[in-house]
């Protein structure tokens, strides 16, 4: 940090330069066939990761013959809700959909602006809010075009911003060490919850429209505050719980009671991308759910709804669901094709024997107050604050 800051007071020791984004870099304008694009070339929105993770692998083709085309360094951001923090630094070239945004530094700026400090620039929390702040649409917000080119960007020196920039992928890769222990520990964790749904002794395999009710959910207007927490499909975490933040609510008392959850109720998303996930409810707070869910009750004492919680976690559930979903441009998995799933039943006694130890194993996973997650967690506060701090710059001729 010294270091930095003798660089900055050498070059600029009255402030920083700050710029619109616009000056800097612009849209990728050119195209690209879709028939020369792959399954790692293509970039969707789905395919982007939220919270800032990069890209996966398309599992979809595109739906127009010519897209926009990216090259190497360009930046990719989603434009459908900002707050999900889609952001990828391209390594490659390819092509994207009209949902992801390829920024491109301008060849007249690439002497003073960094392909790799723009991005973590623009990956920042600050620039985020920015973007929610600036966009339009409240079911399915879209980023400003013309807002995202106006925000304003600090110009330090090259060398400072290679120097930043080194910093910052140090912590970076220290992260991507801690998540690879993760990923471990996760694996082994799947491979040991199979084996202990698979060699239950006792179990009959049972059908699971035969020992379950469904219920779609209810469409509405969804808002920031109301009497109800409405349950949206991007309120299922990937680890199966509950979103804590970004709740919505709605207000209407009569249609709802027969959407209200109650703990132990379990969720399932029926479309898109994230189809199948399957989370508990656990909350005490009064909340009803939306329509691209379904809504899962075990109406006798046969089964014990964490068991099948943990059981539709595990690839013994996911093996079959990705079998029966109807594929397409929005894969489609409704209570016709849930009620097909098998799903083995042993005794309670042994459901609750499960259950405990892989809540165990679940803990060391995904609880954030221990173990790995609470270490990768710290560590990401950390980075949080080191990034903004080497990010921040005082405008020059402001505050002087």
């Amino acid at each position: 940090m010294n270091h930095i800051n003798q660089l900055i007071h050498h070059h600029y020791p009255e402030g920083v330069i700050h710029r619109s984004l616009s000056e800097l870099a612009d849209y990728s304008s050119s195209r690209v066939d879709a028939a020369d694009l792959d399954d790692s070339s293509f970039v969707g929105v789905d395919n982007l990761v939220a919270d800032k993770r990069g890209r996966v692998d398309s599992t979809y083709s595109p739906n127009t013959a010519r897209l926009t085309a990216y090259e190497q360094g360009d930046i990719l951001i989603g434009n459908i809700r900002p707050y999900l923090k889609k952001i990828w630094l391209a390594d490659r070239s390819g092509g994207c959909s009209g949902d992801v945004l390829a920024i491109r530094i301008r060849s007249h700026m690439r002497s003073e602006m960094d392909s790799e400090f723009l991005y973590y620039l623009l990956s920042s929390d600050r620039f985020f809010a920015y973007d929610m702040q600036h966009a339009k649409g409240a079911k399915m917000p879209r980023g400003s075009k013309e807002a995202i080119l106006a925000y304003q960007v600090p110009v330090p020196p090259v060398a400072v911003q290679r120097e930043i920039v080194s910093i910052l992928d140090t912590f970076t890769e220290l992260e991507a060490e801690l998540e690879a222990e993760l990923e471990a520990r996760k694996q082994q964790y799947e491979y040991y919850r199979t084996g202990l749904l698979r060699s239950t002794k006792d179990a009959q395999i049972r059908v699971l429209g035969d020992i379950a009710e469904f219920r779609y959910g209810l469409t509405a207007r969804a808002a920031d505050g109301g009497s109800y927490r409405f349950v949206r499909i991007t309120d299922i975490l990937a680890n199966g719980k509950l979103a804590p933040t970004d709740a919505k609510y709605v207000d209407e008392v009569g249609p709802l009671q027969d959407y209200l959850l109650v703990p132990d109720d379990l969720l399932v998303a029926r479309t898109g991308a994230t189809y199948g996930k399957t989370m508990l409810f656990e909350s005490e707070e009064p909340s009803v759910y939306a329509s691209f869910l379904i809504r899962l009750r075990f109406p006798g004492a046969e089964i014990l709804p964490r068991y099948y919680w943990h059981f539709a976690q595990s690839r013994l559930y996911w093996d079959q669901a990705n079998s029966l979903v109807s594929l397409g441009s929005q894969p489609q998995f409704n209570a016709n094709v849930l009620k097909l799933i098998k799903v083995p039943v042993p005794s309670l006694g042994e459901q609750r024997r499960i259950v405990e130890r892989l809540d165990a194993f679940d803990a060391l996973t995904s609880d954030l107050s221990v173990g790995l997650p609470a270490e990768l967690a710290a560590r990401r506060r950390q980075y949080e604050y080191y990034r903004d701090e080497l990010l921040s710059f005082r405008e020059l001729g402001v505050g002087l």
